[in-house]
């Protein structure tokens, strides 16, 4: 039997008293684990940034994940951050740099939440720093004062694109996602293709159009991933596309034997 796949989680830095901890959010990693049937690798966010080969060529596929902090504006704008506005820079120039890479090889990608946002900048796409403040945009984000059960409940419907990936997923062309997010997708980068909107309009989902699987939510299908048929069967296709790339991987001339 073929050991499950190896998936890179880029870390967050943060800052405990004196001393950087990297970390992430163990509600991914169950989901890497309980959904995707894959072996989660914590890929540290270091300044300077690690080579992206040195990673991603002994990976199978790639989780950009959630996030506290938001990409530092400077990346898609010149806009100024505002006050308050929590960054992470040292995230920003592991993931931005390793994004282009892994597409390029083909490595599967699925991205959440600040994932979503990090690929289209990645790619040339810009973002909303704040969508509530946008005429015609609805406000996206959670009441952090609710319990976690309701930030993460179902929060408004999606609309999904006819025969788009997630339409296959779900069944259906209508879902109900959560909706935890301050910021948002204002111009979508080259290549990338709609997969679902919110009632509002925003981009709420994308597809790659190259090589490999990439698929980038702007929701969070990790949350109880095995209590939701729609965000299992997210991580299961994932998952699926990791175990298609690892398989090919061992087929590649000069890959070593399976034991």
């Amino acid at each position: 039997m073929a050991p499950p796949p190896l998936v890179g989680l880029p870390t967050d830095r943060k800052q405990f008293g004196p001393h950087p901890f990297l970390a992430v959010g163990e509600k991914y990693v169950r989901a890497v684990v309980d959904g995707a049937g894959a072996s989660p690798v914590l890929l540290p966010a270091l300044q300077p940034p690690v080579p992206p080969e040195q990673w991603l060529d002994r990976l199978d596929g790639l989780l950009l994940t959630g996030a506290t902090s938001n990409i530092e504006p400077h990346h898609y704008s010149d806009e100024p951050s505002w006050e308050g506005n929590l960054h992470d820079p040292a995230r920003d120039a592991n993931t931005l740099g390793m994004i282009p890479r892994a597409l390029a090889m083909g490595l599967p990608v699925l991205a959440i939440c600040r994932g979503f946002q990090e690929v289209n900048v990645a790619l040339g796409g810009t973002l909303h720093q704040k969508v509530h403040e946008v005429p015609g945009l609805a406000d996206h984000r959670e009441n952090l004062d609710d319990p976690l059960d309701r930030q993460y409940g179902p929060s408004h419907p999606v609309e999904l694109a006819p025969g788009g990936l997630l339409a296959g997923i779900a069944g259906t062309t209508s879902v109900q996602v959560n909706s935890l997010h301050g910021q948002g997708v204002a111009r979508l980068a080259p290549g990338l293709v709609v997969e679902a909107t919110a009632p509002d309009g925003l981009v709420e989902a994308y597809r790659g159009t190259g090589p490999g699987f990439l698929l980038a939510v702007q929701w969070h299908p990790e949350w109880q991933v095995t209590r939701n048929p729609f965000y299992l069967g997210i991580f299961r296709a994932f998952g699926q596309a990791c175990r298609v790339w690892a398989d090919a991987r061992d087929r590649r001339p000069g890959a070593a034997a399976s034991p």
